[in-house]
């Protein structure tokens, strides 16, 4: 696996929100009028993805995981997510779009050329992990779908089997789980659908066969497992922020110098290491990402 050094790119050099929320403009700013295939072969080319530290091992990815579908410890969506059956697996693409349907997954990875990258990602309980993730971006996706001027913002489901997963047989979460992004947050170069990990299919306790990954923010913002993305032009409901509205935001984006009220959010533990390294804002990701958040309080906006 190659691993490219992380390139800083200025807030100048990332497309303005309002250009994001016209979506022909946006295709005609990225140059992907042609084709949504387009957007991974330009993204590629900014080097804006890699980070040059050593992954997490595979057997830490795989079994120390937040999966709450099947269980609250940190191993037991290893224990339990043998029991999901991830083909076939079919996502839903609806909402203000010209383009809606039902898609395989195992289409929608032949139609979208897969990419590897390599990505920090930081989880509110002071933890984080650096994962070598393959997949496609999310705003590739989204341009398939051609959403209307009316879409504001992405919400995201996971699948709701109590069967399948043990852990929705409990109410330590409303059912099923969901998220939500803004759409220029969700066409963001950055924004990542996961198929796969190290190279090999994605395993069901990390969100196999089809999981978000948006590393600018917290880990619980990466839902696992979709099988609806929704464009819609009000702000939807997030899972976490349902439950706790004072302890989680919308946003979500890694601030240190915002603490979760039972915890500091200024260090992290990298899963491997002994010592506790500073949290960088925005996960280290601020030069790319900065720019997505001009004029916005980030504290309040949390």
């Amino acid at each position: 696996m190659t691993r490219a050094n992380l390139v800083d790119v200025s807030a100048s050099e990332i497309t303005p929100e309002s250009v994001y929320l016209n979506r022909r403009s946006f295709l005609k700013a990225m140059g992907i009028a042609a084709t949504a295939l387009a957007l991974p072969r330009l993204a590629r080319s900014a080097g804006i993805f890699d980070t040059s530290e050593s992954p997490t091992p595979y057997e830490d990815i795989t079994h120390y995981n937040n999966f709450y579908e099947f269980g609250t410890d940190k191993t037991d969506p290893a224990k339990y997510a043998g029991s999901l059956k991830t083909h076939p697996w079919a996502v839903t693409i609806d909402g203000e779009c010209s383009k809606p349907g039902v898609h395989d997954v195992e289409k929608l990875i032949k139609l979208f050329p897969p990419e590897e990258r390599i990505y920090r990602h930081r989880c509110v309980e002071a933890w984080s992990m650096v994962m070598p993730w393959t997949g496609f971006p999310l705003a590739a996706l989204l341009a398939h779908a051609q959403p209307t001027r009316k879409a504001r913002f992405v919400a995201f489901q996971s699948l709701h089997d109590p069967r399948q997963m043990p852990g929705q047989n409990t109410s330590v979460l409303p059912w099923p789980y969901v998220e939500g992004l803004r759409i220029d947050e969700a066409m963001h170069p950055l924004a990542f659908l996961v198929t796969g990990l190290y190279g090999k299919p994605l395993p069901p306790q990390d969100g196999a066969p089809l999981r978000l990954a948006v590393p600018w923010k917290y880990g619980y913002k990466s839902i696992k497992s979709i099988v609806r993305i929704s464009l819609v032009s009000q702000q939807p409901p997030t899972s976490w922020n349902k439950v706790a509205p004072k302890e989680y935001g919308f946003y979500s984006n890694v601030n240190p110098t915002v603490d979760h009220p039972r915890w500091s959010q200024a260090k992290e533990r990298r899963i491997g290491e002994l010592f506790k390294r500073k949290t960088l804002p925005f996960n280290g990701y601020a030069a790319q990402v900065t720019g997505l958040y001009k004029g916005m309080d980030l504290k309040a906006n949390f």
